[in-house]
């Protein structure tokens, strides 16, 4: 989905007059940030809007604080998808579920262990659950990623 998509489906219940004026600019900019642009297209109506912008100076970073600082702004933790290993034919399915849970097992312990000591969870035991939990999570999209790529499909790796 395109940024200008995303904009105009967020906006749309609440409306451009009350995002500009929220905001602070006009409502003509608002819908220029709905519609598609492309700087190299003179043709385009819309004009960059501030998901493009983010994106630029992320790119221009390469900062994974601003991604983070928004996620937590929204309630949330952003994850980075991690690569995804290319797997031989001999790669099974059923070992890299066992893995993940396998490593949800793990996050359990530190729980367990964490709380079981004094009663509580301490602040450093709270990052190491995090820490815990973002790499389970982590672990998750890339297998999902390798499902959703075929990684796993023996047919399709078939010789001829």
């Amino acid at each position: 989905m395109q940024s200008h998509d995303v904009l105009r489906q967020a906006i749309e219940p609440v409306g451009v007059k009350i995002v500009a004026r929220k905001v602070g600019v006009s409502a003509a900019l608002v819908y220029k940030w709905c519609q598609p642009f492309d700087a190299a297209d003179p043709a385009t109506s819309g004009a960059r809007n501030p998901l493009d912008r983010l994106a630029l100076i992320h790119e221009v970073t390469h900062d994974g604080r601003i991604v983070n600082w928004l996620c937590n702004h929204a309630g949330g933790f952003f994850v980075q998808n991690p690569p995804v290993q290319p797997r031989s034919l001999d790669t099974r399915l059923l070992a890299e579920t066992q893995q993940l849970v396998q490593e949800f097992s793990e996050l359990l312990t530190t729980v367990t262990h964490a709380i079981a000591d004094d009663g509580a969870i301490q602040p450093v035991e709270a990052e190491r659950i995090r820490n815990s939990w973002e790499q389970l999570k982590s672990s998750c999209e890339e297998f999902a990623t390798a499902c959703e790529e075929g990684h796993f499909d023996r047919a399709a790796k078939r010789p001829g």
